[in-house]
C-alpha cells in the first residue's frame, strides 16, 4: 500500500497520514466512503452514491430527532403538507410535494427556527370499503397495511418528518375529537339535516359516491342506470362564514392565484337567507325553509316566495309535496296554498313556484320583492300579489326605509346592515353570502367513515351524543357486499341504543362524514397529538398555528381549503384558538406527468412492452399502427405510472429530490423523461461538486500551508469575483426559499457557483479563504435539497486541516450548521461596478456602470457603446450580438470582422 501511495505522489501520502490513516483507496479496488474510512473516494460513481445514502440516512433521521424537541426560545416554523390517503403505495406526486417539504423544513432548521413538520394519514374512505367488496378484507386491517408500508416508503426516501406527531383519523383517539366538533357545530346551529338528492342504483339498491358512477351514469358495479333519490342528508352551513372567509383573504400574502380561486368559489357575498316556517291551511307543516335575497335591507317589501320545480318540496319526502303538486303547472308562474312566515319580520307571504327552471348560482328558493326587482315586479302582477312600497329616493338621490317596521327611516346602507344584524341575533337568518355557494353535505352512506355522533329519539328528538360518550365507535362490520343499505344501517346490535336525555330506546345516526371532515382539522391536532382530554391544548395550538407553509396539489386548492379555513374560523369563535386563519403561505405544486400510447381507434391505453420504438415514431408493436401519445397524470390505467423505489433505485434519493426540485417551478407539471430532461443534469452536478471537494482536499493536503497573502494582485482579483459570487448566490438561494419557493432556480444558482469555483486557479483553491468559504456556503446550500451528498462533502470538507474559514462549526455535521448570511461588505458595495468588455472574445478595457444596472443586459451594452471605449472599438461597427454575464461582470461584443 506504502508503495502505491508513492506511484500516486506526495499529496496522496501526506493526505493519509494526515487523516490517520493508512492508505488511500484505489481506483479498481473496493470502494467505500470518507465517513466510514477517514479516506476520500475521488469518484462519485453509483456505488459510492449508494454507500454515501445508506451512511447518511439514519444518521440524517437522527439529527432531526434531536433537533425536534421543544424549544421556545427559537422562533416557530410550522412546515405542513396535506396527508396522503394511505392507499397502499407512494406515487411521484407524493414524492415531489414531500420532497418539496422536507428541503424547506431543513432550511427552516438551519435558520435557527424550531420546526414542527408532521406527517400523518387521510385514513378513511371508499376505497378501504371497496378492497372489503372485491376481495373480502377487513377495511381497518387493510388500511393499516397499507400505512405500514407507506410510512417504510417515506423513510426510504430519506424523509425526516416528526413522527412523534403521526395522526390516523380512522383511529378512536383522533376521529372522537372530529365527532367532537361535530358536535360543537350542532349546539351551534351550524349542523343540520334535510332531504338532498344522492345517486342511487336500482338493482344493488345502494347509494354510489359520484366517483361510482362511470360517464354514462351507470354503476360501476351493478351497470344499472343510475337515479336521483331524495334522502335526509347532514348538512354544515359554511354559508354562515362565507364573507368572513371571503374578507380574510384579503390579508393573506398571494397563494399562486389560489386567492382567486377560493374568492370564485365563495362569490360575492351581497346577500342573504331569511329562515321562514310553512303553514297549510292556518297549520305549522313542520317545515323550514331558507330563501335569498339580493337586496334584504328591502325583506318587509316582499311579496312571495318563490321555488324551482326541480325544489326538494315537490319531489321529496315533505308533507306538503301533495299540496305543492297539485297546484303546479309546468312553465307558469304558480300560486299556491302554502304560506311562508318570515321569522325576522312576521309578515306572512304565499309560496310560489316559479315557471323558470333556473335561478341564479345554485339557489333553488328566492324572496320575491318587487320594490327592487322588475322581475318579481312582473310575478306579483301576474299573480295578483299586492305590492308594497320599501324604498323612498330622497330630493339628494338618497334612499331610506318606509312600511319596514322599526328600520323605518334609516338610509339603504344602514338598513342593510341593521337588518342583517337583527337576522344574525335572532338566529333567523343574516348571514351574507352568495347565490353560487351551497351548504357543505357531509353525510356519506357508508361504513368506512366517522360516526356521525346523533341520536334520534322518538320523544325527545335529535340530540348530540354527550361529550363524554364520545367516541361512537365504528361496530367491526360483517360481509361487505356493495349492495343494499350500508353496513351500519342494518347493524341493530350498534344503531339500537337509549336517548342520553329521557334515557328512552333510541336510534344512532347509520350515516358517516365526508372524509373532507376529518382534514378540516387535523392541522389543530399536530400540534399536540396525544391530547385524551381535548382535541387540542390551545396554548400549544396557539404557539404552533398559523402554519408557516402548506404544501399541496392543485386539486385541493379549492374545496380542501375552503373547508380547512371554515373550521379553523369556527374554531376561533368557539375560543378554542386565537387565530382565524389556518394558512399563511401556500404552495401549491403540479403534476408529474407521464408519456402515454394509446391506440386511435379504440382509444385502448398500452403498456411500454406493446410498443416498437424502434422507428422514428412509435408504433403498436402487434399492428403497426399509429399511435396517439399525450402527457398526463401517471396512473396504473393508463400504464404510464412511475415507481418510486425503482427509479431510487436507479439513480438514488438525492438524484431524484434533485430532479423534482430542478425540473420545473413547484407549481408547474413535471413531464417525466429521464432521457431529455433534468436527471442528467442533476447526476452531472452532483458529479462536479464531488471533483471540486476532492481538488480542494488535493490542494490543501499538498503539503503546502495555505497563506493568502501569496496570493498575486490578479489572483486576489479572481477571489474577489468568488466572494462576489457566493454572496450574489447566497442572496438570491436564501430569497427563493423564503420567498417564491423557486428551487428549480436556487439549483441553477448553485450551479453557476459550482462553475465559477471550478475555474479557480490551483493557487486560489489552496490560499484563498474565499474560495474554502464559498466551498463551505455552497455544501451548506446544497444541504436542505441533496443532504446525503451534501453530508459526505462537509465531512471532507471539515476534516482538511489549516483552514481559513472560522465561521463554521467544524465539528457539526453540514445540517447542523447555522445558514449564512450575506457579508455586510457585500450590502455595502460601491455604487458602481467595473464591467470587462470583450469584442469576439478578446479583451479591450472597462466601463463602470452603476451597481443598479450592471445585471441589466440592454442597459450595460447602451453604457457601454456611450462610453469612449464604446466609441473606439465600436463604433461603426455591425454587432450580431452582445452577452451579458452578471456573475463575473463581464460583457462579451460579437461584432462582423
Amino acid at each position: 500500500m506504502q508503495q502505491a501511495l508513492q506511484r500516486l505522489g506526495p499529496c496522496s501520502l501526506c493526505w493519509g497520514k494526515q487523516w490517520g490513516v493508512s492508505g488511500a483507496i484505489l481506483r479498481g479496488q473496493r470502494r467505500t466512503i470518507y465517513s466510514e474510512t477517514g479516506v476520500w473516494e475521488r469518484d462519485y460513481k453509483a456505488e459510492t452514491r449508494s454507500k454515501v445514502e445508506t451512511w447518511w440516512r439514519p444518521r440524517i433521521k437522527e439529527q432531526w430527532c434531536k433537533a425536534s424537541e421543544t424549544d421556545k426560545s427559537r422562533p416557530k416554523f410550522y412546515m405542513l403538507s396535506m396527508f396522503p390517503y394511505p392507499s397502499g403505495k407512494l406515487h411521484m406526486g407524493h414524492v415531489r410535494v414531500y420532497t418539496i417539504s422536507d428541503t424547506i423544513a431543513h432550511f427552516q432548521r438551519m435558520r435557527g427556527n424550531q420546526v414542527l413538520n408532521p406527517m400523518g394519514w387521510d385514513a378513511f374512505g371508499l376505497p378501504a370499503e371497496n378492497a372489503a367488496i372485491e376481495r373480502g378484507l377487513d377495511p381497518e386491517e387493510w388500511t393499516k397495511s397499507n400505512i405500514a408500508h407507506m410510512r417504510e416508503q417515506l423513510n426510504s426516501l430519506g424523509l425526516c418528518f416528526n413522527w412523534d406527531r403521526e395522526i390516523t383519523t380512522c383511529q378512536p383517539d383522533y376521529y372522537k375529537w372530529t365527532q367532537y366538533l361535530f358536535v360543537k357545530l350542532f349546539e351551534a346551529g351550524l349542523a343540520y339535516q334535510k332531504e338532498a338528492l344522492v345517486n342511487w342504483d336500482p338493482v344493488d339498491q345502494t347509494v354510489l359516491a359520484d366517483e361510482q358512477v362511470d360517464e354514462n351514469g351507470c354503476s360501476w358495479r351493478s351497470g344499472a342506470k343510475v337515479e336521483q333519490k331524495y334522502l335526509k342528508q347532514w348538512f354544515i352551513k359554511t354559508t354562515h362564514y362565507a364573507k368572513p372567509l371571503l374578507d380574510a383573504l384579503a390579508d393573506l400574502p398571494e397563494w399562486y392565484g389560489v386567492k382567486g380561486m377560493q374568492a370564485n368559489w365563495i362569490g360575492e357575498c351581497t346577500g342573504c337567507f331569511f329562515d321562514f316556517h310553512l303553514k297549510v291551511n292556518g297549520k305549522v307543516a313542520g317545515e323550514k325553509l331558507s330563501a335569498y335575497t339580493f337586496t334584504p335591507e328591502a325583506v318587509y317589501g316582499a311579496t312571495h316566495l318563490s321555488i324551482l320545480p326541480s325544489h326538494r318540496l315537490l319531489h321529496g319526502n315533505s308533507p306538503l309535496k301533495e299540496t305543492l303538486q297539485k297546484d303546479f303547472i309546468a312553465g307558469k308562474d304558480c300560486l299556491t296554498s302554502v304560506i311562508a312566515v318570515n321569522l325576522l319580520t312576521g309578515l306572512e307571504i304565499p309560496v310560489t313556484i316559479s315557471a323558470k327552471l333556473k335561478l341564479e348560482g345554485h339557489l333553488d328558493t328566492t324572496i320575491g320583492i318587487p320594490d327592487t326587482s322588475p322581475d318579481d315586479s312582473a310575478v306579483a302582477r301576474s299573480l295578483g300579489l299586492a305590492c308594497l312600497q320599501v324604498l323612498e329616493t330622497l330630493p339628494d338621490g338618497t334612499e331610506k326605509l318606509v312600511h319596514s317596521g322599526e328600520f323605518t327611516g334609516l338610509d339603504r346602507r344602514a338598513a342593510f346592515n341593521a337588518i342583517t344584524q337583527k337576522a344574525r341575533e335572532k338566529s333567523v337568518g343574516g348571514y351574507l353570502t352568495s347565490s353560487k355557494l351551497r351548504d357543505w353535505l357531509v353525510s356519506r352512506q357508508r361504513y368506512w367513515g366517522t360516526p356521525i355522533p346523533i341520536t334520534h329519539c322518538q320523544s325527545c328528538g335529535t340530540l348530540p351524543v354527550p361529550t363524554e360518550d364520545l367516541p361512537v365507535l365504528l361496530p367491526k362490520a360483517g360481509s361487505f357486499t356493495g349492495k343494499g343499505a350500508s353496513p351500519l344501517a342494518v347493524a341493530s346490535h350498534w344503531f339500537t341504543c337509549t336517548c342520553p336525555q329521557c334515557r328512552g330506546p333510541a336510534r344512532r345516526e347509520t350515516d358517516t362524514m365526508d372524509t373532507f371532515v376529518d382534514s378540516a382539522w387535523y392541522y389543530f391536532r399536530y400540534t399536540d397529538p396525544h391530547n385524551a382530554q381535548r382535541p387540542f391544548d390551545r396554548v400549544l395550538a396557539d404557539h404552533w398555528m398559523p402554519v408557516d407553509l402548506y404544501i399541496g396539489g392543485k386539486e385541493h386548492a379549492v374545496m380542501h381549503l375552503y373547508y380547512a379555513r371554515f373550521f379553523s374560523h369556527f374554531c376561533k369563535d368557539q375560543n378554542l384558538v386565537k387565530h382565524g386563519e389556518p394558512f399563511h403561505k401556500l404552495l401549491v405544486q403540479g403534476l408529474i406527468k407521464g408519456q402515454t400510447f394509446r391506440l386511435a381507434e379504440s382509444g385502448q391505453f398500452l403498456k411500454r412492452e406493446e410498443i416498437d420504438f424502434s422507428g422514428a415514431e412509435p408504433v403498436h408493436a402487434d399492428s403497426k399502427k399509429a399511435l396517439q401519445m399525450t402527457w398526463e397524470k401517471m396512473s396504473k390505467s393508463k400504464h404510464n405510472g412511475i415507481d418510486p423505489e425503482e427509479v431510487v433505485k436507479q439513480y438514488g434519493i438525492d438524484t431524484v429530490r434533485l430532479y423534482i426540485l430542478y425540473a420545473a417551478p413547484p407549481e408547474q407539471d413535471i413531464l417525466w423523461d429521464v432521457k431529455t430532461d433534468a436527471i442528467p443534469g442533476v447526476l452531472r452536478w452532483q458529479s462536479r461538486l464531488w471533483t471540486l471537494m476532492t481538488k480542494f482536499i488535493d490542494a490543501r493536503n499538498s503539503g503546502i500551508l495555505p497563506s493568502p497573502d501569496l496570493l498575486s494582485k490578479k489572483e486576489k482579483t479572481e477571489a474577489k469575483k468568488i466572494w462576489d459570487n457566493k454572496n450574489y448566490a447566497l442572496s438570491q438561494v436564501t430569497n427563493h426559499f423564503t420567498e417564491d419557493f423557486l428551487l428549480n432556480a436556487a439549483i441553477s444558482r448553485l450551479m453557476g457557483l459550482t462553475n465559477t469555483l471550478s475555474q479557480a486557479s490551483q493557487r486560489v483553491v489552496l490560499h484563498s479563504p474565499e474560495f474554502e468559504e464559498a466551498l463551505a456556503t455552497l455544501c451548506v446550500m446544497a444541504a436542505p435539497m441533496a443532504p446525503h451528498l451534501a453530508s459526505e462533502l462537509w465531512r471532507g470538507l471539515s476534516q482538511v486541516q489549516n483552514k481559513l474559514a472560522s465561521r463554521w462549526q467544524w465539528d457539526c455535521d453540514v445540517l447542523l450548521q447555522p445558514w449564512p448570511s450575506v457579508d455586510p461588505e457585500y450590502l455595502q458595495q460601491p455604487d458602481t461596478v467595473e464591467v470587462t468588455v470583450r469584442i469576439n472574445n478578446k479583451a479591450c478595457g472597462s466601463v463602470s456602470v452603476p451597481q443598479q444596472v450592471a445585471r441589466n443586459a440592454e442597459e450595460v451594452r447602451e453604457l457601454v457603446l456611450r462610453s469612449e471605449l464604446g466609441t473606439t472599438h465600436l463604433h461603426n461597427r455591425t454587432i450580431r450580438k452582445a452577452i451579458l454575464s452578471p456573475r463575473t461582470a463581464l460583457i462579451n461584443f460579437l461584432v462582423e470582422e
